[in-house]
C-alpha cells in the first residue's frame, strides 16, 4: 500500500504539505484534486523518489513498478511505435541480451532468453503497441512515422500510450486528456477501468474521473483528505461541510434564479422543451454542488454585444477543407443569437475545420457564406495561445485592444480571470498552459462578441476555471458553437447537437450518451474496414496458435540476425566517417587555411577529405545493399 504519514512538503519558501497523512490499497484507482500549485505534482516527483520529504514520510512497496507519463520528448527520430515500446524497460532488456547473444552465437543463452521473452509477452508487444496508439487516434500509417512529425499535442498521445505500455503496479497520469478527443478519452476509460495496478489521476475533467476513479483525494489547506466515490460524490459531500456559509448560499440563489429564467423562457416552445428538461436537471445538480466552488478564483461574464444580426452567419452547399484536400461537402447551416450548438463527431472528421472556416481561418473551397452586418466573432483555439506576445502582461494585452479604458476596469475585468496586482503585470513569457488560455478567453470576453467558436476551451483550464466557463456561456444571449471533449460542459451549456462525420454535417437527435455508444459502433466499423482493405479479414480457424507464431517469429528473427547486425555495423562505420567528414569541411571553412604558408596543409585536408569522401559513398553503397537484401529475404519469409 501507499502510506503518507505527517508528511510535510516544501518547494522553495511555499510550503504545499504540512503533516498530512494519507493510506491508499492496492488496486484502488484515485483522483488527485487540487488548485494550481497545491502540490499534485510535487506529490507525484515524490512517489517516483524524484523529491524528498521535508518531515514526514511517503512509503510504498519497493517491488512496486512505477509508470507516469512524461512531459518531454527527447529523441525525435524514433518510430512512434518503437518509442511506445521504450515504456516497456524489460522488453528492451531483453531484447538487448537477445542481441548480444545472437552475436556472440550462444545457443544456451538464446534458448533461455526466448523462454524469457514468452514468458514477459514480448511476441505480443509490437501489437499491443499498435493496440494503444490506435485506440489514441493514430493511424497505421502514423505508427510508422517518426515522433518528430508529429505536433505537441500529438506527441503527448505519444507519452501517455509509452506510460500504458510500462507494466507497472502503480500508474501515475498527469492530465492524460488535455490532448485527447472525445473517442480517445472514450477508450481510454476503458482501458484505465481495466487496469488491475493502482491508479494516482490528476485531471480536470469530471466526467472521465466519474467513469474511471473509486475515490478522490484532495489537496487543500495543506491537508490530503480522502473522499470515497468519484468526482461528482467528492463535489456532493463537500458542498455538505461548506453550505453553512452564507456567501455559498447567495451566490447559488443566484445561478438557481438564472436557470429558473431559462425554464420559464422556453419551456412551453415545443422546439425548446428538451433543452429546458436538461436545464431543470442541471438546476438540480446545481442546488447541491455550487456550494463546492465558493472558494473560486475566477468570476466572469462575457460582455454583451453592443448590436446583433440575424441570422449572424448562413452558409449553403458549402465545401470545406484544407488546400485541395476536401473534408466537408455539402455543409448547411444558419447560426442566429440565442444559438448555442455543441459539435460531435469522431476524430479528424473535421470538427475543427468547421470551427476554422466560420471564423474566417480557412477559406471557403465552394457554396457560399453570407454574415450578418453586425458579425462580431469570439474565436477561441489552442493555437492562439501561441500567438499571445510572450514579453507582453495581461494588462498590456487588454489595454492594447482597449486604449481608452480607463486601467483600473481593466484590472477589474482581469481580476475575474484570477490575474490579480502583480501577477496582471508579468509577462506571458512564464505563464502556464492554464494561465495562457485564461488569459486568451478574457481578450475574447472583453471584445463583446455576438457568436462565439469555441474549439476545446476547456485544455489546460483547472476545475474551478472550468465551472467560472460554465456559468459565464450559460449567461451569454449571443449565438455559440463549441467542439470540446469536456462531456460535462456540452451537456450544460448547449441546447443543440451537430454531428460531423462522413464528410457531411447534421443534426444530431440523441443525447451524449448515446452518442459514446454510436462513437464505439463506429470506431468498432472502421476497424473492420481497415482490416478488410488490408487483406486481414481471415477467420480464426484459418490462423495459426499463438505459440506456432511465437516459434516462428524467433525462428524469422534468428535468421535475420546476422544480416541486422552488419547493417547496424554498416550504420556506425557510416556515421563515424560522416562525422570524420564533418570536421574536415569545418576545417576548410576557416580562411586561414587557404594562407601562402600553409599551402602543405591545405593539400593534407584535400587529401583526407577525398579519401573521407570516397569512404562515405562505399560505405552508403554497402548499406543500401544490405538493406534492399534484408528487405527481400524479410518478403520471402512472409510469403
Amino acid at each position: 500500500m501507499i502510506r503518507i504519514e505527517s508528511l510535510t512538503l516544501q518547494r522553495g519558501p511555499l510550503r504545499l504539505l504540512e503533516n498530512a497523512n494519507l493510506t491508499l490499497h492496492p488496486g484502488q484507482k484515485v483522483g488527485l484534486l487540487g488548485t494550481n500549485g497545491a502540490g499534485k505534482s510535487s506529490l507525484f516527483a515524490l512517489m517516483r523518489g524524484e523529491l524528498t520529504t521535508d518531515a514526514g514520510s511517503c512509503s510504498l512497496p519497493e517491488d512496486w513498478r512505477i509508470a507516469h507519463m512524461q512531459q518531454e520528448i527527447e529523441n525525435l527520430e524514433r518510430r512512434a511505435v518503437d518509442y511506445v515500446l521504450d515504456g516497456d524497460i524489460r522488453l528492451r532488456q531483453i531484447e538487448s541480451r537477445l542481441s548480444d547473444a545472437q552475436e556472440r552465437e550462444d545457443a544456451h543463452a538464446l534458448g533461455t532468453l526466448y523462454a524469457e521473452l514468452e514468458a514477459h509477452d514480448g511476441f505480443s508487444a509490437d501489437s499491443r503497441a499498435r493496440t494503444l496508439l490506435a485506440g489514441l487516434g493514430f493511424s497505421s500509417e502514423q505508427c510508422e512515422a517518426l515522433v518528430g512529425d508529429f505536433s505537441g499535442g500529438w506527441r503527448m498521445r505519444l507519452n501517455l500510450a509509452q506510460a500504458l505500455m510500462c507494466p507497472s503496479d502503480l500508474l501515475l497520469l498527469d492530465e492524460p486528456t488535455n490532448h485527447l478527443d472525445l473517442d480517445a478519452i472514450l477508450w481510454l476509460e476503458d482501458w484505465l477501468r481495466a487496469y488491475p495496478g493502482t491508479l494516482i489521476l490528476i485531471s480536470h475533467d469530471r466526467d472521465f474521473l466519474d467513469a474511471v476513479v473509486e475515490h478522490i483525494v484532495h489537496v487543500e489547506g495543506r491537508q490530503l483528505t480522502l473522499y470515497r466515490g468519484g468526482y461528482t460524490q467528492f463535489e456532493r459531500t463537500r458542498a455538505e461541510r461548506l453550505t453553512q456559509q452564507q456567501a455559498a448560499f447567495e451566490k447559488q440563489q443566484a445561478e438557481r434564479e438564472h436557470m429558473q429564467k431559462y425554464i420559464a423562457r422556453f419551456r412551453a416552445q415545443a422546439t425548446k422543451a428538451k433543452q429546458a428538461q436538461s436545464r431543470i436537471k442541471a438546476l438540480e445538480r446545481m442546488e447541491t454542488l455550487t456550494a463546492a466552488h465558493i472558494d473560486s478564483p475566477f468570476s466572469f461574464s462575457f460582455r454583451e454585444a453592443d448590436h446583433q444580426s440575424s441570422p449572424l452567419v448562413d452558409l449553403h452547399q458549402g465545401v470545406l477543407g484544407y488546400g485541395s484536400t476536401q473534408i466537408l461537402e455539402q455543409v448547411k447551416l444558419q447560426l442566429v443569437p440565442g444559438a448555442r450548438i455543441g459539435v460531435l463527431g469522431p476524430n479528424g472528421a473535421g470538427k475543427s475545420t468547421l470551427i476554422k472556416t466560420l471564423a474566417g481561418t480557412l477559406p471557403l473551397m465552394g457554396g457560399e457564406m453570407k454574415t450578418g452586418e453586425h458579425l462580431a466573432i469570439g474565436y477561441f483555439a489552442q493555437h492562439q495561445l501561441d500567438s499571445l506576445d510572450a514579453k507582453a502582461s495581461p494588462l498590456l494585452h487588454l489595454a492594447r485592444i482597449a486604449p481608452l479604458e480607463r486601467e483600473q476596469s481593466l484590472r477589474n475585468f482581469l481580476g475575474g480571470f484570477d490575474f490579480h496586482g502583480a501577477r496582471a503585470e508579468e509577462p506571458v513569457l512564464n505563464f502556464s498552459g492554464g494561465e495562457k488560455a485564461r488569459l486568451a478567453l478574457a481578450l475574447i470576453a472583453w471584445q463583446k462578441p455576438n457568436l462565439l467558436l469555441l474549439d476545446e476551451p476547456t485544455n489546460h483550464l483547472d476545475m474551478e476555471m472550468r465551472h467560472a466557463l460554465t456559468l459565464a456561456l450559460q449567461r451569454f444571449e449571443g449565438a455559440m458553437l463549441l467542439v470540446s471533449h469536456d462531456r460535462a460542459l456540452i451537456r450544460d451549456t448547449t441546447d443543440e447537437l451537430w454531428l460531423v462525420a462522413d464528410g457531411r454535417l447534421q443534426t444530431y437527435n440523441d443525447d451524449l450518451d448515446t452518442y459514446t455508444k454510436w462513437l464505439a459502433r463506429f470506431r468498432q466499423q472502421q476497424q473492420e474496414e481497415q482490416k478488410a482493405a488490408n487483406g486481414n479479414a481471415i477467420t480464426i480457424d484459418d490462423r495459426p496458435d499463438a505459440k506456432t507464431q511465437r516459434r516462428e517469429a524467433a525462428e524469422r528473427r534468428q535468421r535475420l540476425a546476422p544480416m541486422k547486425k552488419a547493417i547496424e555495423k554498416l550504420e556506425k562505420e557510416l556515421a563515424k566517417a560522416q562525422a570524420e567528414l564533418a570536421e574536415i569541411e569545418s576545417e576548410l571553412a576557416d580562411t586561414n587555411l587557404y594562407a601562402a604558408d600553409r599551402k602543405d596543409q591545405l593539400k593534407q585536408v584535400l587529401a583526407r577529405q577525398a579519401s573521407c569522401t570516397q569512404k562515405v559513398e562505399e560505405l552508403e553503397e554497402r548499406w543500401l545493399e544490405g538493406h534492399e537484401e534484408l528487405e527481400a529475404l524479410e518478403q520471402a519469409e512472409a510469403g
